[in-house]
């Protein structure tokens, strides 16, 4: 059941609360993964050395 006919008024439900917050944060996330993205499409990728010595 939704708590969206609980008027204005009223202090909101845990759930409600924490519902609008994981909503805001997946929205945060995909800007953040759609920058990301955006960046990295316009960036050459580094050349890696062909003998390996990057490695640890």
């Amino acid at each position: 059941m939704s708590q969206e006919a609980v008027p204005s008024s009223q202090p909101k439900g845990l759930l409600q609360q924490m519902e609008e917050l994981m909503a805001a944060l997946n929205a945060d996330l995909s800007q953040l993964d759609a920058d990301f993205g955006q960046s990295t499409e316009r960036r050459a990728p580094a050349p890696t050395p062909a003998d390996g010595s990057d490695r640890a």
